[in-house]
């Protein structure tokens, strides 16, 4: 890494701190943590240096002219609506907390673990918001809800520390693909404007050659190499065990995986070309069990069962004998293997080709 380019992520992290509309609050890592405390690390902005949104606005795909095809987004499919919203945006926001026909929704974006979940904010009867904390742990985002101050650790999806500390929280289902991809999948999507009332350079990426090299700004504490750095990979966490499947390893075409691990029988789809995966249980709530192959050129379908019933990318049949029927999410999300390898030691490496 040269020193420019050092220069330049922390230039862009300064820049990021005193452009705030509003002057930011002190972090602080006061009370009990379920993370060791002295990993916890002051990322600089300070809370709400970097600036959640909420309720943004939104446009039409035809009108997003700041997205080129291969940015990308993480997108949702809730109450028959489609929404993106675009890393050029999160990475300045990191979190987006929306709501979408009755439905909210906290969209979260650590750009230093590349980790896009979705939070359910309705916790224990009550609904909050999530903003930035300006704290990491193992280089990725805490967020802290608004309504008890509660740290929450992205990555590990339960709160760390605060009022809440050991509360899981309920994901909601995200794809996060190329823009040109979702769409492709959802033509009719809205997707979020640049008009935040903040002024940012949302076409510049805030962070210098951080995704495209192995450098890491901040420690995190087990540096797993049997995977460059960087390398983009869909983990999925079934019990106390993880696996990862690396986007690179699927075929440009759409390619089912039908696995089994630790108990649990999944099934994995992604490819390459389009630049998205995702995973699902195939054992029904009936016990049947399902065996599924690809569906190509028939997005958002992306796969058909042994019975004859397709199924669309947010796992839910759209056709066939079991039309609305909706397979089960898995705990997983995206990410850089060095957060999955550091979060997750010996996190097992799928060797499917």
């Amino acid at each position: 890494m040269s020193s420019r380019n050092v220069f330049m992520i922390l230039l862009a992290m300064i820049t990021i701190s005193l452009s705030c509309n509003e002057t930011p609050m002190p972090n602080t890592t006061e009370g009990d943590w379920l993370i060791p405390k002295d990993q916890v690390k002051d990322g600089g902005p300070g809370k709400d240096g970097i600036p959640a949104l909420t309720n943004p606005n939104f446009i039409n795909a035809g009108d997003a002219s700041y997205l080129k095809d291969d940015d990308l987004v993480l997108g949702v499919f809730i109450n028959g609506e489609a929404r993106a919203y675009p890393h050029p945006i999160l990475d300045w926001h990191e979190i987006i907390n929306d709501d979408i026909k009755g439905t909210k929704i906290a969209v979260t974006y650590c750009p230093l673990t590349g980790t896009g979940i979705g939070y359910n904010p309705v916790i224990g009867g009550q609904a909050t918001t999530f903003g930035v904390s300006g704290l990491l742990y193992n280089s990725n985002l805490i967020p802290y809800d608004r309504q008890t101050n509660s740290n929450w650790s992205q990555m590990l999806m339960k709160s760390v520390n605060g009022r809440l500390i050991g509360t899981v929280v309920q994901t909601m289902p995200l794809l996060e693909t190329r823009w040109d991809t979702w769409k492709t999948m959802f033509p009719e999507t809205k997707v979020v404007s640049t008009e935040t009332g903040y002024d940012r350079s949302y076409g510049t990426y805030p962070y210098g050659s951080y995704r495209t090299s192995d450098f890491l700004i901040f420690p995190i504490s087990n540096d797993d190499r049997r995977l460059p750095r960087k390398e983009r990979v869909h983990g999925v966490i079934v019990g106390n065990k993880t696996r990862v499947y690396q986007i690179t390893s699927f075929s440009d075409s759409i390619t089912t995986i039908n696995d089994t691990f630790n108990g649990t029988e999944l099934i994995v789809v992604g490819s390459h070309l389009l630049n998205f995966a995702v995973a699902y249980e195939r054992t029904l709530s009936s016990g049947t069990e399902l065996t599924f192959s690809p569906v190509q050129h028939a997005l958002p379908v992306v796969m058909i069962d042994t019975e004859g019933t397709k199924w669309d990318i947010f796992g839910k049949a759209v056709s066939g004998a079991r039309a609305g029927t909706q397979l089960k999410p898995l705990r997983s999300y995206t990410a850089y293997w060095f957060a999955w390898g550091t979060f997750f030691p010996g996190a097992e490496i799928d060797s499917t080709k």
